[in-house]
């Protein structure tokens, strides 16, 4: 019988991905994150993005830093601190995860998901069910990671979340945010870990009685903005309105359709 407990999981994303997820504490190991993030977000002023002597008082504080290694070298790293949020019973502790970077010659080779299995398992060892984080609504692939991959629910949407980012992916391009809630221990992290999770059909779902409801996203927004920066600020726009209109109906993300927009559904 498969075994599909976190710290499999996790064994199985570093052996696809072909890396080694470590902890990090050590101030020069933390040095070594602090680069990887200034590598993939080069900041126009040449500052950096995340000090290595603050991850050391967020490691110090109980939040978590990670790195994926090949052949011993760091080509990728997750940046997380301690949250909380309003829960029936008051308030509940979750793990806010901030940053997580692959350098360019490495991606596409699912060790984003290898970062994010470590992050459970280390989450869960801490006693907290719950990780958090923001993302951009309209990068294809990281929907499809988090939606069908991960088994995240999305809940919220801020327009301009992060106000002006001058880092040379984000510069000149609004921040609007999608909020990614990862509940470690609910079925459908399950379910997305045994890879039954798949991209869903909008017109079978209208023919079997659902409500549902289809936002259209680029293929790679990241080429789009590269060539075409008007054309990105189109797509931003587009994109907003048709969140904001679908949320304030009673819609909500439900996953992706095979064509990678986000498939919407109003309860009935």
């Amino acid at each position: 019988m498969t075994d599909w407990s976190p710290e499999a999981d996790l064994a199985r994303a570093q052996g696809r991905a072909g890396v080694e997820v470590r902890f990090l504490s050590d101030l020069s190991d933390l040095d070594l994150a602090r680069r990887l993030f200034d590598t993939v977000w080069p900041a126009a002023d040449g500052s950096t993005q995340v000090a290595g002597n603050l991850m050391r008082a967020v490691v110090h504080a109980g939040g978590y830093v990670s790195a994926a290694y090949v052949d011993g070298e760091a080509v990728g790293a997750a940046l997380a601190f301690a949250g909380r949020h309003r829960a029936d019973e008051g308030w509940h502790h979750h793990l806010h995860s901030h940053m997580a970077a692959v350098l360019e010659p490495y991606r596409d080779r699912s060790i984003g998901t290898a970062l994010k299995m470590h992050q459970r398992v280390w989450a869960l060892q801490q006693g907290i069910d719950t990780i958090v984080w923001t993302f951009d609504p309209l990068v294809r692939r990281n929907a499809r990671l988090n939606l069908l991959k991960l088994g995240v629910d999305v809940e919220g949407f801020e327009v301009d979340f992060y106000g002006s980012m001058d880092d040379g992916i984000n510069s000149g391009d609004p921040t609007d945010r999608l909020f990614a809630w990862w509940r470690l221990d609910s079925p459908r992290v399950y379910a997305a870990s045994m890879g039954r999770l798949v991209p869903l059909d909008p017109v079978e779902l209208v023919a079997s009685g659902r409500d549902v409801t289809v936002v259209d996203l680029p293929d790679d927004i990241v080429a789009v903005r590269a060539a075409d920066p008007q054309a990105a600020r189109t797509w931003r726009l587009t994109v907003r309105e048709a969140l904001l209109a679908a949320f304030a109906a009673g819609y909500r993300i439900i996953g992706v359709s095979d064509a990678g927009g986000y498939v919407m559904e109003r309860p009935a």
